[in-house]
């Protein structure tokens, strides 16, 4: 007869312990990003005529939040892969993410993009990468790729830091635009959607 033990109860330290992981390694990771080029970010999303973004699994999902900040600010934002998205063409910037800089699918579409006219921001951890060779604005984040399994830069699972910094980059550039106008958040929330 086979007898299974049952697994430890889950304790506050348990999660607190947790938390400290996750809130100091983004902290560390943070630290590592070079601001300039996020504010040179910042600047391109300011200056395009539309803003599309694209990125595959979490990566996308953040991207996704992202698309809906600067929707609030008032942009023309698109998400790649929507059924209402319309081509991209000059004068409009796809800002795209990959940890690794090397998934197929946003590799393509920054490709497209430039043969369109429209000007490509990587977010990445890989600066050699072939994404952030063909984009004319790259953020780097310093966390450790998806299939880094043994990595001393987190022992959080598979891509996790990098998407948690993601979304922090993301943040901080809505923000940032955010205060060079003089709206105040209840008119940004007009904009928020009614048909929820």
């Amino acid at each position: 007869m086979n007898v299974t033990a049952e697994p430890a109860a889950i304790t506050s330290d348990d999660i607190a312990g947790n938390v400290s992981l996750i809130l100091g390694e983004l902290a560390h990771t943070a630290s590592g990003i070079d601001f300039g080029q996020v504010s040179g970010l910042a600047d391109r999303i300011m200056a395009a005529d539309r803003v599309f973004l694209a990125g595959a699994g979490r990566s996308g999902l953040v991207l996704r939040m992202a698309a809906m900040r600067l929707m609030h600010l008032g942009k023309t934002v698109h998400v790649a892969g929507d059924t209402t998205t319309p081509a991209i063409t000059a004068g409009d910037l796809l800002v795209v993410a990959s940890g690794s800089g090397t998934t197929a699918g946003v590799v393509k579409g920054a490709q497209t993009a430039l043969s369109a006219g429209a000007e490509v921001a990587a977010i990445t951890t890989n600066s050699r990468s072939p994404l952030a060779g063909i984009a004319s604005a790259v953020v780097v984040i310093p966390a450790a790729q998806k299939t880094d399994h043994g990595s001393d830069v987190s022992g959080q699972y598979s891509g996790s830091l990098f998407e948690q910094s993601l979304f922090l980059v993301t943040e901080t550039v809505f923000h940032t635009l955010w205060g060079t106008t003089n709206e105040p958040a209840e008119q940004l929330w007009l904009r928020h959607a009614n048909l929820e």
